[in-house]
């Protein structure tokens, strides 16, 4: 039996990260010192748009590329930048935020409502285009 759900989790997860509301995004969008990581699969971006210049780290790698010890680790996530990261509607991203929190990464937050907010606030956004897989 689920004793805590997606909501609850999601409510811990603010209470520890901060969150910014699209508005503050947009005004720290272009900023040198803030990241933007999607965290929405690539078929999302492929289907969706993404936001231009954002960084496209899927949530079932975050971990191992935030990591400096993981075979996997992005050299971006220890920049020393501040990481701002959104998903399509602001839950997956809370709790990726805190998951990165935990494990010492600072500073980050997430972005309220997710790209879906940013779309509708008017904020830049690009088309991925979906490559066609490599030939073996």
């Amino acid at each position: 039996m689920i004793t805590k759900g997606v909501k609850e989790l999601c409510a811990h997860a603010e209470t520890i990260v901060e969150t910014w509301s699209v508005e503050q995004a947009m005004e720290h969008y272009g900023d040198d010192d803030v990241v933007f990581v999607d965290i929405r699969d690539i078929r999302e971006l492929w289907r969706e748009g993404a936001i231009p210049g954002a960084m496209h780290s899927p949530r079932g790698m975050l971990e191992f590329w935030v990591d400096p010890d993981s075979p996997y680790a992005k050299e971006a996530f220890q920049s020393g930048k501040r990481f701002c990261f959104f998903c399509a509607g602001g839950l997956r991203s809370a709790l990726a935020a805190l998951a990165v929190h935990d494990m010492g990464l600072a500073p980050v937050c997430h972005m309220e409502g997710g790209y879906g907010a940013w779309r509708e606030a008017g904020g830049a956004t690009e088309e991925k285009v979906q490559r066609p897989p490599k030939q073996a």
